[in-house]
């Protein structure tokens, strides 16, 4: 789940400027991983969490489960899409492969690690790239400013 939230996140700050969840990801051996919820999902979870899944644990991962039907009306049209894309993509895939896919050369995981090293925040700006769907760094980079100037000011983005 954790790898899938970073493909959704990134793949849509590529195309907006702007995460689906707001989470940081961090560079760990096993590739990015959101922080604060993997403790959350490991430690104590908050009530709303452990109202919405299950937790299996099998060996080496966590396997988790909806105890809720999806709601889609929390997601926009374009979310949706990337969503649906995932789950088509990484239907079969197994743990093993999603890693392997999350640690190729020149990926924000891979170019976090190579340059800052594990444990380190991956950059969201690293998902800016020169394919036709990304928007360019400068106006990512604009979107981002923008957002936190509205946090600052108002205390929602």
């Amino acid at each position: 789940m954790l790898k899938l939230l970073y493909f959704l996140d990134f793949k849509h700050f590529k195309q907006t400027g702007k995460s689906v969840t707001g989470l940081d990801y961090f560079a760990w051996r096993m590739g990015p991983v959101p922080k604060d919820l993997f403790e959350e999902i490991t430690g104590r979870m908050k009530p709303d969490l452990k109202a919405a899944i299950h937790e299996l644990a099998e060996e080496e991962f966590q396997k988790i489960r909806p105890k809720k039907k999806f709601d889609n009306k929390y997601f926009s049209n374009r979310e949706m899409k990337l969503l649906e894309e995932m789950a088509f993509i990484f239907k079969d895939a197994k743990a093993e492969d999603m890693i392997e896919s999350t640690h190729l050369e020149k990926e924000p995981w891979d170019r976090t690690i190579k340059k800052k090293g594990e444990f380190q925040q991956i950059d969201y700006m690293l998902a800016i790239d020169s394919d036709i769907s990304s928007l360019s760094y400068d106006e990512a980079k604009e979107r981002m400013d923008e957002r936190a100037e509205m946090v600052n000011i108002f205390g929602v983005g």
